[in-house]
């Protein structure tokens, strides 16, 4: 294959703004870039026209199908294949694609969780393509990114209400903008950079593990000889089949126009990181779901397997997606920007206090945005944040909030004494304060980084959620305002208040503390450590309202979510305790029972022709095996009854709840018994791969 340069690769397969302005008429070019500017509605001949060029471009890159390509609830992507033939009646058949069939699909709704929208019998749901995010060729077929909709309207996916966030933040921003005498920018918008972690395992190692290939983590593993104790993999060299897999996930990328920048091994052995620079949420999240694919099917060539579970391994660090998330203007402004000048500061200072404020008065929606089975085990640990939402803004920023509030001087580190009030606020230069990994979400200059996300996790949910409530404190400060006789006074008043109503979330030490637990609850801040103690904000009323507000969800779109959420959650759990129980019947006890028998055989030879048989083989080993074969029938015996009981209960929530304290704990406690046993049975009878075989198996 023909050799190409990085430049030349960059978005090769990508119909792209350059394509378009290539292979449209100046008139279709110019009526799409309005589309996608202004969101106004595309007529059926300028589809009819995109559409034919979009076919003959993907056909000339080697395309036989095209695909709707959407994001259902169930947390991945889907996609329906069609090929471009129509039969010409001559027997032969000619290559079409109508616009009728670029902007509209019909795939069957019923089919995809719907949290009550669709019946079985009513299956009409229609696909509808989202002109902002680019068309592009994968495998042979051309993808249409689309967004989801029941027959009926109901959005059921992720990308529809991230539109709509993405449509009331810059809404809501635009007025407090022209409040300030901004009248060039016409749209704000909320860009991102998700960092994606994950593992790579040799895919002969994985297929020997069922609750790997059902469940995405181990559900038992004694702690190997050496884990991540001596730190020497974070950042370390990559391994040859690593970097040869790293090598051809680039170039997939950057073909479909992914801005993949920066990779390097992480902290755990067999984890590693992948990050990209900064596009707007929508874009990044399709590319985010296209990595993730691409990931997998690439990992699958070389012979390993991908693992995106957020704790893969008990006893080291899970994987994250910590998101980086900003909000500019389409000339260019970034809003989370300091200034150097008065001006400047205040209006960053006003937006500065949104998010603050937001994230305040809804840190329960943020909370749920990142609830799962799988992150439940990852919040709170050592490598992510706890379940405790809280803001981190550095020690020189914080200062400057305590002069606002306070109305004293601020001393900017040996700077210029300035004085505090509505004209002039104080400069200061980003990055003067060290990263707080323990934050939640934490400001890191001109951006804030929200590190709660699981790394399965699609970054629609919480930028969802993170554009509304923004979305809503800018609202509440436009409606103030724009009736304000003094706007320089009231301003200044606005800040100061908001800083004072709004602090307990501030939060610049050491999360991961237990005096920071204490002091979290003694400022009336949620803890909600599992995802059944969650969900239940997203029908609160005050959420509901907020959600409506804004047109970003329908109620009844809340609560079916708020279904899907938690039957994903039993499911999850249920998958894993049928997994567990597969695994104890037809791996563990097997295994368990031969070395016990192999044992009791060699000691009974010995005896039998009077060899001294030694305490720790008889009595120690035999005897603890003894007792722990017989707590590993008692355990998996409990669980089955556990998983049968659970079943009875008919409220989504009241079942979530038992699988977390019935199923959960039952299974915890069987891995406890199948763990000790795993470190005294001998590896010829135990057949399922260790930790230390797994987490070292890539070379």
């Amino acid at each position: 294959m023909e050799h190409k340069s990085i430049p030349e690769l960059f978005g090769s397969m990508v119909f792209n703004d350059a394509v378009m302005k290539e292979r449209l008429p100046k008139d279709t070019y110019q009526a799409i870039k309005k589309t996608i500017a202004d969101g106004t509605h595309l007529e059926l001949d300028v589809a009819n026209v995109t559409a034919n060029a979009m076919k003959d471009w993907a056909v000339e890159k080697g395309a036989t199908h095209f695909t709707h390509w959407f994001q259902p609830m169930t947390g991945i992507t889907a996609e329906k294949h069609d090929s471009f033939i129509t039969p010409d009646g001559s027997g032969k058949v000619i290559m079409e694609f109508s616009g009728k069939s670029l902007v509209k699909g019909e795939p069957d709704a019923s089919s995809f969780p719907s949290g009550g929208l669709r019946s079985t019998f009513e299956a009409r749901g229609y696909t509808a393509w989202d002109p902002t995010s680019y068309a592009f060729v994968k495998d042979h077929t051309l993808y249409i990114p689309t967004a989801f909709c029941s027959y009926s309207g109901e959005a059921l996916d992720k990308k529809t209400p991230l539109l709509r966030s993405m449509q009331a933040l810059s809404h809501q921003a635009l007025r407090i903008l022209r409040l300030f005498g901004v009248t060039d920018a016409k749209r704000v918008v909320s860009s991102v950079g998700p960092e994606q972690e994950y593992f790579l395992i040799d895919k002969e190692v994985y297929l020997k593990r069922p609750d790997l290939i059902y469940c995405g983590r181990t559900l038992f593993g004694a702690n190997p000889p050496k884990g991540q104790e001596m730190e020497d993999h974070y950042f370390g060299s990559i391994k040859p089949r690593v970097r040869e897999f790293m090598r051809e996930l680039n170039e997939e990328l950057w073909k479909l126009g992914i801005l993949a920048k920066t990779e390097h091994n992480e902290v755990a052995p067999a984890q590693h990181e992948i990050a990209p620079i900064y596009s707007e949420a929508n874009i990044a999240t399709d590319h985010n779901q296209l990595l993730m694919d691409i990931m997998k099917s690439i990992a699958s060539k070389h012979g390993l397997a991908c693992l995106l579970h957020e704790k893969p391994f008990a006893g080291i660090n899970g994987s994250g997606k910590h998101v980086n998330w900003s909000i500019s203007t389409d000339t260019g402004i970034n809003l989370l920007e300091p200034g150097d000048t008065p001006f400047e500061n205040a209006q960053f200072l006003l937006f500065l206090m949104a998010v603050i404020k937001a994230v305040d008065d809804y840190q329960d929606l943020l909370r749920l945005s990142v609830a799962s089975a799988g992150n439940d085990h990852r919040l709170g640990a050592n490598e992510a944040p706890p379940a405790i939402v809280s803001i981190f803004v550095g020690e020189e920023l914080n200062e400057i909030l305590n002069a606002l509030e306070n109305g004293t001087l601020y001393n900017g580190k040996g700077k210029t004494l300035m004085e505090i009030g509505a004209t002039v606020l104080p400069h200061f230069p980003k990055d003067t304060t060290d990263r707080n990994r323990t934050s939640p979400f934490a400001f890191t200059g001109n951006k804030f980084e929200f590190r709660m996300l699981g790394s399965s996790f699609s970054i629609a949910g919480p930028i969802i959620v993170l554009n509304t409530i923004v979305a809503e404190a800018l609202r509440q400060f436009a409606d103030e305002l724009e009736n304000s006789s003094d706007f320089k006074a009231d301003l200044n008043d606005l800040i100061k208040r908001t800083i004072k109503e709004h602090k307990r979330i501030i939060f610049n030490g050491n999360g991961y503390d237990q005096s920071w637990i204490e002091e979290a609850e003694r400022r009336g801040l949620s803890n909600l450590k599992t995802t059944p103690e969650a969900l239940p904000a997203f029908i609160q009323p005050k959420n509901v309202e907020m959600f409506t507000r804004h047109r970003v969800f329908t109620e009844q779109e809340i609560k079916s979510r708020y279904g899907i959420l938690l039957e994903n959650y039993c499911k999850t759990i249920n998958i894993e305790a049928l997994t567990m129980i597969d695994m104890v019947k037809k791996m563990v006890i097997p295994a368990v029972v031969s070395y016990q028998s192999e044992l009791a055989e060699l000691i009974l030879r010995k005896k039998s022709v009077g060899t001294e048989v030694s305490t720790y083989l008889d009595e120690t080993l035999l005897g603890r095996i003894s007792i722990l074969s017989e707590s590993l029938g008692r355990k998996l015996e409990y669980l089955t009854e556990q998983v049968i009981k659970v079943r009875e209960i008919s409220d989504h929530l009241e079942l979530a709840k038992a699988y977390r304290e019935k199923v959960f704990i039952a299974m915890s406690d069987l891995r406890s018994t199948v763990d000790e046993l795993e470190t005294l049975v001998a590896k010829k009878h135990w057949t399922i791969p260790t930790y230390a075989e797994i987490l070292n198996s890539v070379n």
